[in-house]
């Protein structure tokens, strides 16, 4: 079992760094290695919301699978990931610190399956650095978007993507991508 826990201030208000964090479909924004993410469920998101996606791992593309088993509005986002090379569980935890600021936890237990689990060390190694760099690049399009528009504090940020070469420079997945994100 691998397990990685990353956590980043955001200045932000909660509210809108969970917005931002709790819809998937912005995860290849901010997310490396992930090219695209479809919803498949309709309906306010919440427990029982679903995913696919699409990423690179390994050199390869690969779709995978998340389903949401916890949801509390403006704080916490749990998810199961399902793919062929491994099966995760994942967080994100936002708390305020302050009114404009929040506090974004990333939570990943990854069980990798098969011919993964001997590369299990180097996963986790690189795992640990793809989540610090995703939430270094969440942080920078949060607060950037915040300072480039608006004088409400409270707006969802812009749907400005990363550039292609960012979101591709790494083949590991994270928090909603395969999902290990």
């Amino acid at each position: 079992m691998i397990t990685v826990e990353k956590s980043i201030v955001i200045d932000r208000p909660a509210e809108d760094v969970f917005a931002y964090v709790s819809d998937h479909t912005n995860a290849p924004r901010w997310q490396r290695g992930l090219i695209e993410v479809r919803r498949a469920t309709d309906g306010p998101i919440g427990v029982g919301t679903r995913h696919t996606l699409v990423r690179t791992f390994m050199g390869r593309r690969m779709e995978a699978s998340n389903e949401f088993t916890q949801y509390e509005p403006n704080k916490l986002v749990g998810f199961k990931i399902a793919s062929d090379g491994a099966t995760a569980q994942a967080w994100y935890i936002v708390k305020p610190q302050g009114a404009d600021r929040a506090r974004l936890t990333s939570r990943i237990e990854m069980q990798p399956s098969g011919l993964f689990r001997l590369a299990q060390p180097l996963i986790a190694a690189s795992l640990r650095r793809e989540v610090k760099a995703n939430l270094d690049d969440l942080k920078v399009l949060l607060e950037a978007n915040h300072l480039r528009g608006s004088s409400a504090s409270h707006q969802k940020p812009e749907q400005t993507p990363m550039p292609k070469d960012n979101r591709e420079s790494s083949n590991l997945t994270t928090g909603a991508d395969m999902r290990l994100g």
